[in-house]
Protein backbone atom coordinates (compact mmCIF):
# COMPACT_ATOMS: atom_id res chain seq x y z
CA UNK A 1 0.00 0.00 0.00
CA UNK A 2 1.39 3.45 -0.58
CA UNK A 3 0.16 6.67 1.38
CA UNK A 4 -0.71 9.63 -0.09
CA UNK A 5 1.82 12.32 -0.98
CA UNK A 6 2.42 14.22 2.94
CA UNK A 7 1.62 17.37 1.44
CA UNK A 8 -2.22 16.19 1.09
CA UNK A 9 -2.64 15.61 4.56
CA UNK A 10 -0.24 16.86 6.85
CA UNK A 11 -1.37 20.22 7.15
CA UNK A 12 -4.88 18.47 9.05
CA UNK A 13 -2.86 15.70 11.47
CA UNK A 14 -3.70 16.71 14.59
CA UNK A 15 -0.63 17.97 16.64
CA UNK A 16 -0.53 14.37 18.65
CA UNK A 17 -0.57 12.72 15.27
CA UNK A 18 2.25 15.02 14.20
CA UNK A 19 4.81 13.82 17.16
CA UNK A 20 3.92 10.77 16.33
CA UNK A 21 5.36 11.33 13.20
CA UNK A 22 8.36 12.92 13.92
CA UNK A 23 8.51 10.94 17.09
CA UNK A 24 11.19 7.59 18.21
CA UNK A 25 8.86 5.63 15.40
CA UNK A 26 9.84 7.36 12.17
CA UNK A 27 9.84 6.68 9.67
CA UNK A 28 7.10 4.34 10.54
CA UNK A 29 3.34 5.45 10.84
CA UNK A 30 1.51 5.19 14.38
CA UNK A 31 -1.78 4.04 14.57
CA UNK A 32 -2.97 7.95 15.46
CA UNK A 33 -1.54 9.26 12.22
CA UNK A 34 -2.64 6.37 10.07
CA UNK A 35 -5.83 6.70 11.23
CA UNK A 36 -6.03 10.37 10.55
CA UNK A 37 -4.36 9.69 7.67
CA UNK A 38 -6.88 7.74 6.50
CA UNK A 39 -9.83 10.36 7.84
CA UNK A 40 -8.48 12.71 5.62
CA UNK A 41 -7.39 10.99 2.47
CA UNK A 42 -10.37 8.20 2.56
CA UNK A 43 -7.70 5.90 1.77
CA UNK A 44 -6.45 2.25 3.26
CA UNK A 45 -3.74 3.07 5.53
CA UNK A 46 -1.24 -0.36 6.13
CA UNK A 47 0.20 -0.85 9.58
CA UNK A 48 3.60 -1.11 8.10
CA UNK A 49 3.48 1.93 6.21
CA UNK A 50 6.42 4.26 6.36
CA UNK A 51 7.56 7.35 5.20
CA UNK A 52 10.30 8.19 3.01
CA UNK A 53 12.81 10.17 3.79
CA UNK A 54 11.48 13.50 1.41
CA UNK A 55 8.46 12.47 3.33
CA UNK A 56 10.14 13.05 6.78
CA UNK A 57 12.11 16.22 5.24
CA UNK A 58 8.77 17.97 4.18
CA UNK A 59 6.91 17.30 7.75
CA UNK A 60 10.36 18.74 9.90
CA UNK A 61 10.13 21.60 7.79
CA UNK A 62 6.50 21.90 8.11
CA UNK A 63 6.62 21.70 12.00
CA UNK A 64 10.22 24.12 12.09
CA UNK A 65 8.16 26.70 10.08
CA UNK A 66 5.13 26.72 12.51
CA UNK A 67 7.25 26.72 15.60
CA UNK A 68 9.37 29.92 14.14
CA UNK A 69 5.43 31.60 13.47
CA UNK A 70 4.31 30.85 16.80
CA UNK A 71 7.42 31.98 18.20
CA UNK A 72 7.02 35.86 16.14
CA UNK A 73 3.73 36.46 16.99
Amino acid sequence: MTIPPIREWWSELSLEARVEVLGDTAPHLGERAREEIRTITGTVVGMSETLSNDDLAYARSEARAEVEAADSD
